[in-house]
């Protein structure tokens, strides 16, 4: 049967693979034994999983599931967080030629039940028992489903009496996946089985379906993004444009596996041989997994660099005074070395005409003024820094989000090279990237294969240097929408360009920069259009300020929601002593209020670049930080929607 199958569907000579399985195993098959996971053990010590074992748990997992009836072409649930056994069961559901739709712990119940539902899931995952019981209480929702897979069944609580007792109140069965990788292990001795998981992953195709990606909709139900195996191919194929991988380097897994940016960035792992070291978004485990695994790159959104931007800062109030102004000379004179140096390698974008001999003469004097500066600082203060990123680190990735131009110069300044990433759920969703090596500044570089064009209002195509909303078009981009091909309809044109939605620039070379979001736009009362972001991304520089929402639209003026942040801002006050009751009512203080104030006009106002109608004339003071799932998405963007209408009354007041 296995014979047969490679006479009909060869992987020919140009073409190894068509299938995300097929690339697996193909990596397998060059180096077995390479790590392909470093796993945290009860003791939170890591220990290696191989490419030959991860794909021997994947094999077992895959027949267990064929027998619980999963088959090709179904649709599978995986309700969890990033974690080893997510890996093993995404690729057993692909090499069955099913699809998987993924979601994280933070989903809310609405959300878990229409995905189920929507899909028709016969199998879904759950991450541990508390995940289960959730996917359990809305079981009268959920007709098709017929079986639970616990990942995490350590727990006392997974005993197989608890599971037998959900079972007859639900008509679920419930299973725990190490058990049915060992249930799959004893299928595996029959060799027919075996063949017949070999035929289905020779069966697979670069078209077929591998997950659907239900985005949190800002309105109404989410939409399920279908992706295919071509989608997320294409990106590994140019991979190589960004950075050259060497096989076995590290790399530290914080983000949740279910959005898009993390589940292409694994399987750029096994694609290039590397190793996934599994960890959690919270600083104090990231900096000690960071000297257990000792990774070579970390990919993160925008949040979690500015918290360590903001960390960095706040580690240098308890620096002496001279300590602190020397951090900021050699600070300052890195940054003045790094400019320099993108002039004189023509690394500014050219959305107008440059001369690029005239960038080069104006930077060789600043940067051979200031190298040694430079030099000096990384080597006596940035080092402390640093080093907390262990020996081998070479970069992280940002994504999910367009990182602050402050945040990406302030590390580039020290020595740790962080780039930008540019995409979309229905793009697979890398659209751009900026170069390891030659990062252009504050742009991002389209993978080869992928057309760019700017549109104004009425649909014409903008020059290079004009702002308008950015289409694609590219082998990433989606399938359309699951059931919904109105939906589909509404972004994706019959030539496949897609509307992203965000306003865009092109450079006469070919990159991009992205402004702002089309919906984003705030139009003023008086007619002026005005892109949130920027401004947003000004305010939060402040060190007193956490989060700051930019509102105004068909106002006179524009107000924000501002998240202070406490610790700073106790401390301003018992710096300048002055009395206050507790924490929790900061934002009630008038002194904070005046404080706030000063922050906002420095930071917005015509000497930082801002036009007048783009500063912020009142604002209200929040003491709570945004949650995920409330004013946050899970890639911790605002739900602005949402926080129009949690944050009514304080609105108001803004603009009574």
């Amino acid at each position: 049967m296995l014979e047969k199958a490679m006479r009909l569907f060869p992987l020919g000579d140009d073409e190894m693979f068509r299938t995300i399985v097929q690339m697996f195993d193909e990596r397998v098959k060059e180096n077995p034994l390479y790590t392909a996971q470093l796993v945290k053990d009860a003791k939170g010590v890591y220990y290696p999983v191989t490419y030959i074992q991860l794909q021997e748990k994947v094999r077992n997992l895959a027949l267990a599931l064929r027998r619980h009836g999963v088959r090709r072409n179904d649709i599978v649930g995986i309700m969890s967080d990033n974690r080893a056994e997510w890996l093993e069961a995404d690729l057993a559901i692909l090499s069955l030629g099913a699809a998987d739709a993924p979601r994280g712990r933070d989903a809310m119940d609405y959300e878990i039940e229409y995905i189920l539902s929507e899909t028709e899931a016969k199998v879904c995952f759950a991450e541990n028992l508390d995940m289960a019981d959730r996917i359990l209480s809305l079981k009268k929702n959920l007709e098709a489903l017929k079986v639970v897979v616990v990942m995490d069944g350590e727990k006392p609580a997974c005993t197989s009496e608890a599971l037998e007792e959900r079972k007859r109140s639900f008509g679920v069965e419930l299973l725990v996946q190490s058990e049915l990788e060992k249930e799959g292990a004893e299928l595996m001795l029959d060799f027919h089985m075996k063949e017949e998981i070999e035929h289905e992953i020779m069966l697979g195709s670069e078209e077929d379906v591998c997950t659907i990606i239900f985005t949190s909709g800002t309105t109404g139900n989410p939409k399920g993004v279908m992706l295919t195996h071509r989608n997320m191919l294409y990106q590994l194929e140019h991979i190589p444009e960004v950075k050259h991988l060497e096989p076995q380097m590290r790399w530290l897994a914080v983000l949740p596996v279910w959005h898009s940016f993390e589940r292409i960035v694994q399987y750029i792992i096994l694609d290039a041989r590397n190793v996934i070291c599994y960890s959690k978004p919270i600083g104090k485990i990231m900096l000690v997994d960071m000297i257990k695994a000792k990774p070579h790159f970390i990919c993160s959104v925008p949040r979690i660099w500015e918290t360590v931007k903001a960390g960095v800062n706040q580690s240098l109030k308890n620096k002496s005074e001279r300590e602190r102004k020397l951090f900021a000379f050699f600070l300052d004179s890195a940054k003045r070395q790094y400019r320099a140096k993108e002039r004189m390698e023509g690394r500014i974008p050219d959305f107008g005409k440059r001369s690029r001999v005239l960038d080069y003469i104006t930077g060789v004097f600043p940067y051979l003024v200031f190298s040694p500066v430079a030099a000096l600082g990384r080597k006596l203060v940035f080092k402390q820094i640093t080093s907390k990123f262990g020996p081998c680190f070479i970069g992280g990735i940002s994504g999910g989000g367009t990182m602050s131009k402050d945040v990406q110069e302030f590390f580039t300044a020290m020595g740790l090279m962080i780039v930008d990433g540019y995409g979309l759920t229905e793009t697979a969703p890398v659209i751009g990237v900026q170069n390891f090596d030659r990062p252009m500044r504050g742009c991002m570089t389209p993978f080869k294969g992928t057309e760019l064009k700017v549109l104004d209002e009425d649909g014409k195509v903008l020059p290079p240097g004009k702002k308008g909303v950015l289409h694609i078009r590219g082998p990433q981009v989606m399938k359309g929408y699951y059931k919904r091909e109105d939906l589909t309809r509404k972004v994706l044109d019959k030539d496949g360009w897609l509307d992203t939605g965000d306003l865009a620039i092109i450079s006469r070379s070919g990159d991009f920069s992205i402004v702002g979001r089309a919906k984003d736009t705030i139009v003023l009362a008086g007619g002026e259009n005005i892109e949130p972001v920027p401004i947003e991304s000004k305010l939060k520089e402040s060190e007193y300020i956490d989060t700051a929402v930019v509102l105004g639209q068909d106002r006179k003026f524009l107000g924000a929601l501002v998240v202070i942040n406490e610790k700073n801002c106790e401390r301003y006050l018992k710096e300048n002593h002055i009395p206050y009751v507790n924490r929790e009512n900061l934002a009630e203080t008038e002194e904070i209020k005046a404080l706030i104030n000063r922050e906002i006009q420095e930071k917005v106002s015509s000497k930082t670049g801002f036009k007048s109608f783009e500063q912020i004339n009142r604002f209200a003071l929040l003491d709570k930080p945004f949650e995920v799932g409330k004013e946050l998405s899970a890639k911790q963007e605002f739900r602005r929607h949402k926080i129009n209408e949690i944050y009514q009354q304080e609105i108001a007041g803004i603009f009574a």
